[in-house]
């Protein structure tokens, strides 16, 4: 029995199981409606994998014209200003719900400098509250739009 094919067995083993949780670590339920934009090749499929899993539904896209419980937005880089894409992001989504800000993890291609996040997120009119590694190549930032007054 060779140490190294097991070492890569366990690695891979670790990576799912990082995702495989995902949904429960992002607070994300059974029922949720959850918006996914900014999808691209380079997006962690396990991880999608596990959100959709979590709420037991598939995520809908930008084109869904109704309120969502939640936006799962892939933000790379080169995607653009992000003021701009937290600020789209926010359309369909309900007083007080959550965006939750997937971006490479730091040293990675198109990693975002957290200090960009801490000062985009308030001039899009969100709240910044916590920051979690969600896979291998992706970290998950939440962002809170404020309640809706009634």
């Amino acid at each position: 029995m060779s140490s190294t094919s097991g070492g890569q067995a366990a690695q891979q083993t670790a990576d799912t199981s990082a995702s495989a949780g995902a949904a429960d670590r992002l607070g994300l339920t059974r029922g949720m409606v959850v918006q996914e934009l900014g999808w691209d090749s380079d997006a962690d499929e396990s991880l999608r994998e596990s959100i959709m899993d979590g709420i037991d539904a598939d995520m809908v896209d930008g084109e869904y014209g109704n309120v969502v419980d939640t936006v799962v937005l892939w933000w790379r880089e080169d995607d653009g200003d992000l003021v701009d894409g937290l600020v789209d992001a926010l359309t369909d989504l309900v007083g007080g719900g959550t965006i939750w800000l997937l971006t490479p993890r730091v040293g990675r291609s198109g990693a975002i400098d957290p200090a960009d996040i801490s000062e985009g997120a308030p001039i899009a009119g969100l709240s910044q509250t916590t920051t979690a590694t969600v896979s291998k190549e992706w970290a998950a930032t939440r962002l809170e739009a404020p309640k809706t007054v009634s």
